[in-house]
């Protein structure tokens, strides 16, 4: 299977974030056909079948839409980064870490958290919650990279009004 390396390395880089749980299903072993009624149309497509589940898919998930003409185990093997754009797509997550800006950010996000890392609390609370109710609302009028933006901003806001713990 040539998207397993990078399955292996997404699944890897997410452990411990709150936003991403993942899930692996051998059909030869475990035949879920159907998840509380939901079709899982496994295999629809073809191999891999790759699904996501949140919130807006519900128990019916939603498959993993190619972003290139390749076979898909080609796009999402381990010489391309599609495998955690997906993650962070539908988990609306980041490898992003706000409170080390070098730490798997983009120069986008970096700059990002340079502006809003010095602003009050109730500056932070009130634009997260702004993100928050344009995510919620699935952000059906954003183009594909404005939603995705959308997530990672909000992810950022998260981690930026969240207290340390002792």
């Amino acid at each position: 299977m040539k998207q397993a390396p990078s399955w292996n390395k997404v699944v890897e880089a997410f452990q411990g974030n709150p936003d991403v749980v993942f899930g692996d299903v051998v059909l030869s072993k475990n035949q879920v056909r159907t998840i509380h009624g939901e079709s899982q149309n496994a295999g629809a497509g073809g191999w891999p079948t790759v699904r996501h589940f949140n919130k807006a898919t519900g128990y019916g998930g939603k498959a993993y839409e190619q972003k290139t003409k390749t076979a898909m185990c080609d796009e999402l093997g381990p010489n391309t980064d599609y495998m955690q754009q997906l993650v962070e797509e539908a988990a609306g997550t980041s490898l992003c870490n706000a409170k080390e800006p070098g730490a798997g950010c983009t120069e986008k996000q970096t700059t990002f958290i340079e502006k809003w890392g010095s602003k009050g609390e109730a500056e932070l609370l009130k634009q997260l919650e702004r993100l928050s109710g344009m995510v919620e609302k699935d952000g059906s009028s954003m183009k594909p990279e404005a939603f995705a933006w959308a997530k990672q901003r909000l992810s950022i806001f998260k981690q930026l009004t969240k207290k340390d713990e002792l």
